[in-house]
């Protein structure tokens, strides 16, 4: 199969790129495969491109170019938000290729991308045809300009049908699938398909674990950092945190003094690995809807659990008692029933929950599962295509 992969890169790295890069490169095993990039600017630039992103000529003269020359049998979309812009859907489907679009995020239905703003979840424009609450509390960047010309942009493509043209959505949770097909998005349930994502198997032998839990991600607000180590503070339960961002600071001021929580700063997924994999349980006390963090994958295939918030999608990856718990991410005494509990299983349970883990890896979030899963979809939106020409 031919198959052109097309993302836009954030000015700072981030899961989406991971998936982009890990499904660009499984693909090509196997299949002709082309990617086309934009890369998001700072500064002016990023202003020109935000206000261009409406209609953006340059960015679907580029995908006109690769599509007459590759002649690809399906296109796969994943972040069009900002340098490309919503005028590339349009420009593939008037081309007459099936395309395919993943969506990492809520972007198509709130300016806050995440459903979560002002430090709680923000629901309030999954049931307004045009997102004004969003607006008005300043949604993206704690700007209103800037909120409303994004609500603008994905309001006025949603107005000329410009969604209606994806022939499948990809969600990565039951959760997130809901989501869209009962906002005001108005698709059908049958143009959302469920793929979660992967990670490449690791050759890092599972460990007998250790006393410690591990976080693992970005020092920010919404990923419930602060309120994690509320509840270890004043306990004997050992905490490593590995990450970087906006509460670095912060979090150094709160562990400052407490010699059983530990900040190890910001490290490489060959450096993350081994030290989940020696982690007692990964911990995830996210307060936001997540997408679907990588790390929960990486954990299971190293064969560490994972106790995490009962939030969002979170709850579908894990199998109770089995690979791992849920718990109240706002309740302080509920974190720590959490790691008592857990903490308090034997030698013998826990061998199993490692194992129980590896198997939950092996039977759903490996390369060869995560490709069969993809090429359906596929067919699928060629099918679609074909029926509706």
């Amino acid at each position: 199969m031919r198959i052109l992969i097309i993302h836009t890169f954030y000015q700072d790295p981030g899961g989406e790129d991971t998936v982009f890069q890990q499904e660009s490169s499984l693909l090509a095993q196997g299949h002709e495969v082309q990617t086309l990039t934009f890369q998001n600017k700072k500064g002016w630039q990023g202003a020109l491109q935000t206000i261009g992103s409406f209609w953006n000529i340059y960015a679907a003269q580029r995908v006109k170019k690769i599509i007459r020359t590759f002649k690809p049998d399906i296109v796969h979309v994943h972040n069009t938000h900002y340098a490309a812009g919503p005028i590339i859907v349009r420009t593939i489907a008037k081309l007459g290729i099936p395309q395919v679009m993943t969506l990492h995020n809520f972007r198509l239905l709130c300016p806050s991308a995440t459903l979560y703003h002002h430090n709680r979840l923000f629901l309030d424009s999954l049931q307004e045809e045009f997102p004004w609450t969003a607006v008005r509390q300043k949604a993206f960047n704690n700007s209103i300009v800037k909120t409303f010309l994004l609500a603008l942009n994905y309001w006025f493509h949603r107005k000329i049908g410009t969604w209606a043209k994806v022939n499948r959505y990809i969600n990565l949770s039951s959760f997130a699938k809901n989501i869209f097909v009962e906002s005001t998005l108005h698709l059908p349930s049958a143009q959302f398909a469920i793929k979660p994502n992967f990670v490449f198997p690791t050759t890092i032998a599972p460990e007998g674990p250790q006393a410690h839990f591990v976080y693992v991600g970005r020092l920010s607000d919404e990923k419930g950092i602060l309120q994690l180590i509320d509840a270890f503070i004043g306990t004997d339960f050992q905490l490593a945190i590995i990450g970087g961002g906006p509460l670095e600071n912060e979090v150094l001021r709160s562990i400052k003094d407490q010699a059983n929580i530990s900040y190890l700063g910001f490290k490489k997924r060959s450096e993350i690995l081994p030290l989940i994999a020696k982690a007692q349980a990964l911990i995830v006390p996210s307060i936001c809807f997540e997408g679907m963090p990588i790390t929960i994958l990486e954990a299971y295939s190293v064969g560490t659990a994972v106790l995490c918030s009962n939030l969002g999608p979170l709850p579908e990856l894990i199998i109770p008692g089995k690979t791992g718990q849920t718990f109240d991410p706002h309740n302080k005494n509920a974190i720590i029933q959490c790691l008592t509990e857990w903490s308090t299983k034997t030698t013998n349970e826990k061998d199993e929950i490692r194992k129980t883990c590896i198997a939950y890896y092996f039977s759903n979030f490996t390369p060869e599962i995560n490709e069969a899963k993809l090429l359906a979809i596929y067919q699928d939106a060629i099918h679609d295509k074909k029926r509706n020409k």
